[in-house]
């Protein structure tokens, strides 16, 4: 097994080597890497970055402490014109830097680049969009090696619907909150408390994340679309030292489906340009920049339907499902495949169905018991198919298994691509960011170049209610008197017949 290689950013190595108290995911970061013996790298191009500093003194400190780590020098010959076709517009010297991290990445110089740059990350999804899984905030990079070399369960219990007035004021998950909004803890009583607002938490020795969330209409809104009935996520936050396990994803995607299957017609939320992961975070998932107040405030809103969701020209089926998620394109232009998945690996990437109640939409119940933490999974096998149009939809279908759901369709997702692993590295780089598998079970899949192993993103946009099952599937002539042993194609009209007869929240 290779010893993976994570390439630290400027600001990574400022942040663990200024003079200030070094932040508790930067500790975990090194130690972990230590812990697991990765190396960590600066690259060449920090040192030119370090020495653009003013501060004589300063650059001089940050140059010595460089000799730490390990140095990937530049690639000989390598122009500005080059890395400007591969990785868009060079400008100003950071600029130049970050498309070097990015070419060091592209040549496998390094499996991962951990940045807090949002600058950097942008470049990556614009120009690169192959490598943006292996560009990771601190956070996440400090999540991979967890899940990679420390297979743990994710320490959270549940997500939660409470009410605000069962949280108390002394909370942790209110201290940041606090700094930015002077008045938080007036608001907090009269406008949540009073209330009896709903929150949707998760929860571990204490609240990890929250979502504090109203019902308003077209007469009591904010919202630039006046639309009839509207959710409104009053408070969206995430513990910055929970960050990088994916709960904003969590949250956000149990207000989505919640939105989407309670009839809302529009989800809205504010924030201030400085909270750039959640905003990242929603515009993905298709919110939309509506206004901006005087203090900065923006407005952020995303238009729910129920109506059949229709391809264009304009955009791929995947983009067009991302962007309505979690609506999702099923019309005569999408494939549908069957998924075959045994149940150790369907546990692992649905977590939430091991539980009989499944996911709960109603807004009543608790919801699930344990997180699914990603909207955005990796799916590892050596299916025999090449290739798949993006888009597609894919009906996962849970084999024999111990425990219940047994012999059933039970998750539904959206194909984004397929790549091919020829090796240990390849396979962690590709899964990597996304990924719930441990470098143990890399390991046992034995990538190579005559046995490559097959990574399959894509998007979890719901879990049929009730599962579909192989009774059903049998009967309908989706599968013959067997279920298939490896992904395959299905017949679209008998699996949508099936599919419409789940209530999903819109026409499908």
């Amino acid at each position: 097994m290779s010893t993976s290689k994570y390439l630290i950013d400027t600001n990574v190595f400022i942040g663990l080597e200024d003079s200030k108290a070094t932040p508790q995911n930067y500790s975990s970061l090194i130690n972990l890497a230590s812990k697991h013996k990765i190396d960590v790298y600066i690259h060449e191009a920090a040192r030119d970055d370090i020495e653009q500093d003013k501060d004589l003194k300063r650059r001089a400190i940050s140059l010595s402490k460089i000799a730490k780590f390990q140095t990937l020098s530049k690639v000989r010959g390598l122009s500005k014109a080059e890395l400007e076709k591969s990785f868009g517009p060079i400008k100003r010297h950071n600029d130049l830097v970050d498309a070097t991290l990015l070419h060091a990445l592209s040549i496998s110089a390094a499996d991962f680049l951990v940045t807090e740059d949002r600058g950097l990350h942008e470049r990556a999804r614009k120009y690169s969009p192959n490598l943006v899984r292996r560009v990771l905030l601190i956070a996440d990079a400090v999540l991979l090696l967890q899940s990679t070399y420390e297979p743990v369960a994710v320490p959270v219990n549940c997500v939660e619907e409470v009410e605000a007035y069962q949280i108390p004021l002394t909370d942790k998950i209110f201290d940041s909150l606090r700094e930015g909004y002077p008045g938080f803890d007036d608001w907090w009583t009269e406008k949540c408390v009073k209330a009896h607002r709903k929150c949707w938490t998760i929860t571990d020795d204490c609240i990890a994340g929250i979502i504090v969330r109203k019902d308003e209409t077209s007469a009591d809104t904010d919202a630039v679309n006046k639309k009839e009935k509207i959710l409104k996520i009053c408070t969206f936050k995430v513990r910055p030292e929970k960050r990088g396990v994916k709960l904003g994803e969590l949250l956000l995607k149990q207000s989505l489906w919640f939105a989407q299957k309670n009839h809302y017609d529009l989800v809205y939320l504010t924030t201030f340009p400085e909270q750039e992961t959640l905003i990242d975070l929603i515009e993905y998932y298709g919110f939309e920049h509506t206004a901006t107040s005087e203090s900065n405030e923006r407005t952020y809103e995303k238009i729910i339907s129920r109506q059949k969701l229709i391809s264009s020209p304009e955009a791929t089926n995947f983009d067009l499902s991302r962007k309505n998620y979690p609506r999702f394109c099923a019309d005569d232009t999408v494939d549908i495949y069957c998924v075959p998945i045994r149940e150790s690996f369907h546990d692992i990437l649905f977590p939430e169905l091991m539980r009989a109640d499944l996911f709960s939409h109603s807004g009543i119940s608790d919801g699930p018991k344990r997180p699914g933490n990603t909207i955005r999974k990796v799916y590892i096998c050596r299916a025999k198919i090449n290739s798949i149009k993006k888009g597609s939809i894919l009906l996962f279908y849970k084999g024999k298994s111990e425990h219940e759901p047994s012999q059933m369709i039970t998750a539904i997702g959206v194909f984004e691509d397929l790549s091919l692993a020829y090796s240990y590295n390849e396979l962690l780089q590709l899964a990597g960011g996304r990924s719930v598998y441990t470098a143990k079970q890399f390991e046992q899949m034995k990538a190579s170049e005559s046995s490559p192993v097959k990574v399959i993103n894509f998007l979890l946009v719901g879990y049929p209610d009730p599962a579909i099952r192989l009774f059903d599937l049998i009967k309908s002539e989706i599968f013959k008197q067997h279920p298939p042993q490896s992904i395959c194609k299905i017949p679209r009209d008998a699996s949508l017949s099936l599919l419409k007869e789940r209530d999903l929240g819109f026409e499908v």
